[in-house]
């Protein structure tokens, strides 16, 4: 592995390595394979996860999970400071089932709306707060709570709780995809965010609703 890295790294100076978590120099990163860590871990991290349920191979008899599966184990991954690698399996002609184009579709709308709350994001402490995950974008410090909503959830409910986060007494807070500030008010250590019923209807996107917090206290 040392001569490989080093002749590697003469080329490219920025590659990063990963020994299947064994600890040494060439772990730039860990990998916990086909799982998801149940606390955040605050160094560089990625979960490899397959698209479908039944393996990382294409399979003539197959069941793929679905996009609310998908989108909730990326919001997740992301708040505890991971990467996702989703893997989808071509079949014997180097193609993609149907089922995984519709699959990555419907992934693919809902970053579309919500992608800042993703990339270019940090985990913050508390990083999940019953059904909200948390990320703040690294440069700007904007704070995301992201809503994922239960199976029979089609929309975002008319009051978010968030239990341990203080936005600044100035804070505007807004749900990406719509325009127009929310109104919220401060509860014990936390916070309240009023969803009005006219944003409620307005279908942005399926599964989970991001909340922009301008700004939170220390």
């Amino acid at each position: 592995m040392g001569e490989i890295v080093k002749k590697s790294r003469a080329k490219q100076p920025g590659l990063i390595v990963v020994d299947r978590a064994v600890e040494g120099p060439y772990q730039n990163y860990i990998t916990p394979e086909n799982r998801v860590p149940e606390e955040a871990v605050l160094v560089p991290w990625e979960s490899c996860l397959t698209g479908g349920k039944d393996g990382w191979s294409w399979r003539e008899i197959r069941e793929y999970k679905t996009s609310r599966q998908v989108i909730h184990t990326l919001i997740d991954i992301v708040s505890k400071g991971g990467n996702l690698l989703l893997n989808i399996g071509p079949d014997p002609t180097g193609k993609f089932d149907e089922e995984a184009y519709t699959l990555l579709d419907e992934v693919g709308q809902w970053m579309d709306v919500n992608g800042e709350a993703i990339y270019k994001t940090r985990p913050i402490a508390p990083y999940k707060d019953g059904k909200v995950a948390l990320t703040q974008n690294k440069e700007t410090k904007v704070v995301y709570a992201t809503y994922m909503g239960d199976k029979n959830e089609t929309h975002i409910p008319s009051k978010v709780w968030l239990s341990s986060l203080f936005p600044s007494d100035n804070a505007t807070i807004s749900m990406l995809g719509t325009k127009g500030d929310l109104k919220w008010e401060k509860v014990g250590n936390g916070c309240a965010i009023d969803i009005p019923e006219s944003l409620q209807n307005q279908q942005v996107c399926k599964h989970a609703w991001v909340l922009k917090i301008s700004s939170v206290q220390k």
